[in-house]
């Protein structure tokens, strides 16, 4: 399955800085992960209308992975488009795809997985109903693990 940025109307715009790119001239794979975190928490803010980090059940990531596919690195402006590949009681996957904003190659295929917890005692909890409710939005697309990225 080749995946288009039209499978992902919901992205969030992340603007990639100097120090992303490493000394072989592309950002470094570890800053995709931080790009993956801002585009869903800053999604889930932005939709929720709260700080997603003071609810009393927070999301924790249990589990990532990205494979990359084209390089990106400062000055790229990017589109981290978002879709659930399930969501659970207690957790959700994310199917994140990484463009350059207007282009339409695939740069990276990601999935992210959110696990609820009580902020206190780090134990699972439901989904938090808000949180719930804006992920429903996301449309769905099979887990990374299911599709080869290219």
């Amino acid at each position: 399955m080749k995946l288009e940025r039209g499978q992902f109307p919901i992205a969030q715009t992340i603007q990639t800085r100097w120090s992303d790119n490493d000394q072989y001239g592309h950002a470094n794979n570890a800053f995709y992960y931080m790009y993956l975190d801002t585009a869903v928490n800053g999604w889930l803010m932005e939709v929720t209308g709260t700080d997603v980090s003071k609810l009393e059940s927070i999301g924790v990531v249990v589990s990532s992975s990205c494979d990359y596919i084209a390089p990106v690195g400062f000055p790229d402006v990017l589109e981290v488009g978002m879709a659930t590949s399930r969501i659970g009681t207690s957790s959700i996957s994310y199917s994140l795809a990484v463009f350059r904003r207007r282009d339409e190659l695939l740069c990276a295929r990601a999935e992210f997985v959110h696990v609820y917890v009580d902020r206190e005692s780090r134990r699972p909890v439901h989904i938090p109903e808000i949180i719930r409710q804006a992920v429903v939005q996301l449309p769905t697309m099979p887990s990374p693990r299911a599709v080869h990225p290219r």
